[in-house]
């Protein structure tokens, strides 16, 4: 709650069904997690808070369009560059100002369309509720299953970056499966470059190999690596994957492999862009205060997607794999917002506790909570620097 509401205003409760949608799938998997740990671990690592409109990490914006609302994020330097051609002028001083101008006379699924033309991530909010998915990811067969598949000691090869799939290696090492995080030596994990903590909880005790991809040698080390996964974790647009010839459905896959993929739009919509921000609105995940839409939480589609990823690899494994798990952040987001809330349970009043903090009610439980910041996550140890076990691995998984 403490991440989700107006800056200057009280804390808001998550949509209606979140958390029913959340503690079923906590019930799902072979490790527990704590749900609230999860969602606000890069928060509590960085000292974020709610900020309406604005995402809590800053790079995302809801706008309000002509009829309705638009995210968009400016993420990378590149993002604020392209604000002038995405305007149509030169004399762009202040984008964000800017584009609010321009949004408020332009609907919003018009500017979304536009922004996106320039590779910039862009959403319009949905004016209604979707129709939840009966699971919030896609199977397709790659391979033929494997006889009783074991999780402990299996070899999970990821290639993603940032948050979604890595918090997806993350479940999985903790079910016991050896993680290997394979990074490019010209283009690193960006997360190396923030928050130490956060990218230590997510990446200890996991083996780091660094392949340079540009040569003929390192494409291939890549390839043997892959090859002899028993679960590749990735969130790559399916064209650079096929550039390096990793595109999944070209490739001969032993029985029982998993291959998670992870993209804002789903695997039919390769070239859309999304952050955690932005895909989260894409879905209609929101909380609403008096003044209008405000995002969820911190980056909500990312954590959230990351926890669908491991369930679908984990459901995969237990009928033997040789599957795809196609996981869209945009449909991660849909369903849980399309789930219905625990009619039973609420309303939850908000009030001020006395001094500068909050306390929410439950009058079904007659129990009232302070209303506390996300927990900083306490990583197991230091994350091994990129290309750390290239010589320990050398391409090839230790016997298992």
């Amino acid at each position: 709650m403490a991440l989700t509401g107006e800056q200057d205003g009280p804390p808001l409760l998550a949509p209606g069904g979140l958390m029913p949608l959340l503690h079923r799938i906590r019930g799902a998997l072979p490790v527990d997690i704590d749900p609230a740990l999860l969602l606000g671990a890069r928060a509590g690592a960085m000292g974020l808070t709610r900020r309406g409109r604005t995402s809590t990490g800053g790079a995302t914006r809801l706008l309000r369009a002509a009829d309705g609302w638009c995210a968009v994020t400016l993420a990378r330097p590149d993002d604020l560059d392209l604000v002038p051609a995405i305007l149509g002028r030169a004399d762009v001083h202040a984008p964000w100002d800017d584009l609010a101008t321009a949004a408020r006379t332009t609907k919003a699924r018009e500017l979304a369309t536009r922004i996106r033309m320039f590779g910039v991530p862009a959403a319009a909010l949905p004016t209604g509720p979707g129709a939840p998915a009966d699971t919030p990811y896609r199977t397709s067969r790659i391979a033929a299953p494997a006889k009783d598949p074991k999780l402990e000691g299996a070899l999970v090869v990821d290639l993603s970056s940032l948050w979604a799939g890595p918090l997806c290696a993350h479940l999985l090492g903790r079910a016991g499966a050896r993680v290997v995080k394979v990074e490019s030596t010209r283009r690193p994990d960006g997360a190396r470059a923030g928050n130490r903590r956060f990218y230590d909880w997510l990446h200890a005790g996991h083996e780091s190999v660094a392949v340079d991809f540009t040569t003929a040698e390192g494409r291939a080390a890549l390839a043997e690596l892959v090859g002899e996964a028993d679960i590749v974790i990735e969130a790559s647009r399916p064209r650079a994957l096929a550039q390096l010839g990793l595109a999944v459905e070209r490739l001969d896959h032993r029985a029982g492999k998993v291959w998670v993929a992870i993209t804002g739009y789903g695997r039919g919509h390769p070239d859309r862009v999304a952050f955690g921000d932005d895909a989260a609105v894409a879905g209609g995940l929101v909380a609403r205060s008096d003044h209008g839409p405000v995002f969820c939480g911190d980056a909500i589609a990312d954590p959230l997607t990351g926890l669908v990823a491991a369930l679908g690899a984990f459901t995969s494994l237990a009928r033997g794999g040789g599957e795809l798990i196609d996981v869209s952040m945009r449909e991660v987001a849909a369903a849980f917002a399309g789930t219905a809330p625990d009619t039973e349970h609420g309303p939850h009043p908000v009030r001020r506790d006395g001094g500068t903090g909050w306390t929410v009610t439950c009058p079904r439980l007659a129990r009232t909570q302070q209303i506390l910041p996300p927990r900083p996550p306490e990583a197991t140890g230091p994350a091994a620097e990129s290309g750390a076990d290239n010589a320990l691995i050398r391409v090839r998984p230790a016997p298992r």
